[in-house]
């Protein structure tokens, strides 16, 4: 999503039509992901992916289920964090911008941990870049990024790094990828181990394919190869063989993929959220909801929760945390914070 006076939209008005790779014949998830898991150079150290897994510094597999925190414009919500826990989420994305300082970002990790969330941190600051004035690029991101090498030095068990959200808007894609590997190779000549998360273009939603078409080349082009993907779903995703078209995709080139952001709505068409969900449960896929609360400029239906209480969500939180394969139902804490092996 992008800024606009605290939060609004992030994609374009109009459904832009697209195809994606045919579906794979189905196959035993557990069987499937077996044959095509792998050891990672980031085996003991933190968060990482095998396969088209994301796990723990132990092997345990760890499924993101979670919301976005727009803490960037909302610092003085700092109980969200504990209200997002208690309604069972195990992640949360948090909104982050440049001029977010180091003891700060510190104090958010600290938060939560306190709570016992894995921190998704994401520079919001690169939002639509070729289409919107001031979005700083991934280069930029990544200088910000190593700019915190001090409180993120040691984290790579809680916290997950979101270089830049929603990168390139739909002007120019091409330079997705290499822009993508060049931030990448940054944060890795700093010195930082973390599980980065990489966004799509086309504010995130990839209905162009240059993400799902070069994603194997950017996971290589890590030298930990510890790339997980993240698409954003809103109306290019308005149809059950959309959504599913894209997972299998990832699944069939045997690739990570995250939904980093979804709704249930928006400007751009309908969003069909229960197939987001649905399948997103059953591939073992990870998902974030946006947002908690505070939306704004004619998309406030994409709170979760009310003016940020958690005692009054809205159709669309009730839908996220209490559905069918929502947050509540399938959360499963990181072992890290002394949760359980999943079954």
């Amino acid at each position: 999503m992008r800024k606009s006076t605290v939060i609004v939209g992030a994609v374009s008005a109009a459904l832009i039509a697209f195809a994606f790779a045919a579906a794979q014949p189905a196959r035993s998830e557990r069987s499937e992901r077996s044959a095509q898991s792998r050891q990672s150079p980031q085996d003991g150290v933190g968060l990482h992916v095998s396969g088209r897994d994301i796990v723990e510094a132990d092997g345990t597999s760890f499924v993101m289920r979670g919301v976005s925190h727009p803490y960037a414009w909302k610092k003085d919500q700092r109980r969200s964090f504990a209200d997002i826990k208690e309604l069972g989420a195990n992640s949360v994305r948090v909104v982050l911008t440049s001029d977010v300082g180091a003891d700060e970002v510190a104090g958010v990790i600290s938060t939560c941990k306190r709570h016992r969330l894995i921190c998704v941190l994401e520079n919001h600051d690169t939002t639509g870049y070729g289409d919107t004035d001031g979005a700083i690029t991934l280069d930029e991101a990544a200088d910000y990024w190593t700019g915190l090498k001090r409180v993120l030095a040691g984290q790579e068990r809680y916290v997950v790094v979101n270089i830049g959200n929603e990168p390139y808007g739909n002007s120019d894609t091409s330079g997705w990828a290499a822009a993508t590997s060049g931030a990448i190779r940054k944060l890795r000549d700093a010195g930082l181990k973390h599980l980065i998360m990489v966004d799509g273009p086309n504010w995130g939603q990839d209905w162009s394919g240059i993400m799902r078409g070069n994603a194997a080349s950017v996971l290589d082009s890590d030298p930990l190869r510890n790339i997980v993907f993240s698409v954003h779903m809103y109306g290019a995703y308005g149809t059950a063989a959309k959504v599913t078209d894209y997972y299998d995709a990832f699944r069939s080139a045997g690739l990570p993929l995250v939904v980093g952001e979804f709704g249930w709505k928006h400007t751009d068409g309908d969003v069909d959220e229960d197939t987001i969900i649905n399948e997103a449960q059953s591939r073992g896929i990870g998902y974030l909801g946006w947002s908690w609360s505070g939306n704004s400029g004619g998309v406030e239906y994409l709170d979760t929760a009310t003016g940020f209480d958690p005692g009054r969500l809205t159709e669309w939180g009730r839908r996220l945390f209490n559905g069918a394969n929502g947050i509540r139902a399938t959360s499963k804490e990181a072992t890290v914070y002394g949760g359980s092996p999943a079954d």
